[in-house]
């Protein structure tokens, strides 16, 4: 059995231990034999899947009332996957949920770094700075890049610590997001677990 979380860019497998990706626009999912658990933001992907009956879409058994209509599939598993606490999913955007009691209790939907970056640079090449993830967020900056990093950073660091609430951090910026959040929790794995939790409900595992 395999879970697979496909982005827009890459399916991504957990085959047991092992984690490992194939992209998106090259990899034909009907040379895979065994059964696919799986959730999909990615459009085009989710037409090539719907006649391949090895392939079980996990999003059919998601209770969407405790959710909303258009909330991501990807979202709600990372909620899925914890009982209490604020989830910061860094990817191509960054996602914010909250998690009380095992209920969701909202979240927020912020641009990524690359994105938020080429903001900047769309407004002026002498703004096209990296982020500095490691600038001291209680003292005003002095200088460019730490200017532009603070505004992309602060708000989203002070809504987050608000909570008071543990943190988890997954998605491919992660690594990132730790350097301001060093008390929390890093875990690549969280959508899996999230899966993995749905599928315990659903008696089908």
């Amino acid at each position: 059995m395999l879970l697979c979380d496909i982005g827009n860019s890459n399916y991504h497998f957990l085959k047991k231990d092992e984690i490992f990706k194939k992209d998106a626009k090259f990899f034909n999912p009907s040379t895979v034999e065994e059964d696919v658990y799986y959730i999909c933001v990615n459009q085009h992907v989710k037409e090539l899947l719907k006649p391949l009956k090895n392939w079980i879409d996990l999003s059919q058994y998601i209770d969407i009332k405790k959710y909303y209509e258009t909330m991501g599939i990807d979202r709600i598993m990372a909620c899925e996957a914890i009982r209490d606490g604020v989830i910061v999913d860094a990817g191509s955007a960054v996602t914010v949920d909250i998690v009380k009691e095992g209920r969701f209790e909202g979240g927020f939907i912020y641009p990524g770094v690359r994105a938020m970056g080429e903001c900047y640079k769309n407004i002026s090449d002498a703004l096209g700075y990296s982020f500095n993830f490691e600038l001291d967020l209680d003292k005003m900056p002095k200088n460019s890049r730490d200017a532009i990093s603070y505004g992309y950073i602060k708000l989203l660091h002070s809504e987050v610590k608000s909570h008071k609430m543990d943190i988890y951090l997954t998605g491919g910026d992660a690594a990132w997001f730790a350097k301001i959040f060093p008390t929390s929790h890093v875990d690549e794995r969280l959508l899996f677990k999230g899966m993995k939790n749905i599928m315990k409900k659903a008696d089908i595992c």
